[in-house]
């Protein structure tokens, strides 16, 4: 089964990289792909860095990590990225392949508003993060709940510290964080 945890990734940051290695170890999952939404419906408009600056961070972050990798779907569609439209396209792309969609409980609590979200549990078992005092929303979508490490980093935080000219190491792994500085990124507010 391979997992897929999408989001904005704006930019990535140690706690996405650890709760996405702690998917694959619980559910013993062949791989985890992270999926740079071109643009999330919820967040229209609202994104930091382009989809590909981000989807170039996520490469940087997962080199090296065996199990760990980028699936660049989304951005090779016109937003916004609608996750059903994903899922059936990996499906045509990769029959037979079973699939595992990763969610924290916030965007869990979303899931009910999600274009067609009553299809999704049919192209992929629903899998919700569970961090203490974080409540999982009881949903019929939701086929499974794993506990993972509670990281207080946000992506939020991270861009408030690039425009602040703050140090970025230690939030997120070294190569993204230069890539960042490099490319001039997150420095307007936002």
């Amino acid at each position: 089964m391979i997992g897929l945890f999408g989001g904005s990734f704006d930019p990535v940051h140690h706690g996405h990289l650890i709760v996405a290695r702690v998917a694959a170890e619980t559910l013993g999952l062949d791989a985890v792909r992270l999926v740079p939404a071109r643009e999330q419906p919820f967040k229209r408009g609202r994104h930091g860095a382009s989809a590909e600056h981000r989807a170039a961070m996520l490469e940087l972050a997962v080199a090296g990590s065996p199990g760990l990798e980028v699936e660049r779907l989304e951005l090779e569609r016109p937003g916004p990225s609608y996750t059903v439209d994903t899922l059936r396209a990996l499906h045509a792309r990769e029959p037979g392949v079973r699939f595992a969609l990763l969610l924290g409980a916030d965007a869990a609590a979303e899931l009910e508003a999600w274009r067609e979200a009553e299809e999704i549990p049919r192209l992929a078992t629903v899998v919700v993060f569970a961090r203490h005092g974080v409540p999982v929303p009881a949903s019929p979508l939701i086929a499974r709940t794993i506990e993972v490490p509670a990281i207080e980093i946000s992506a939020t935080e991270v861009r408030r510290r690039a425009r602040e000219g703050l140090p970025l190491r230690y939030w997120v792994p070294d190569a993204v964080a230069e890539y960042a500085i490099r490319h001039r990124l997150y420095l307007d507010p936002a």
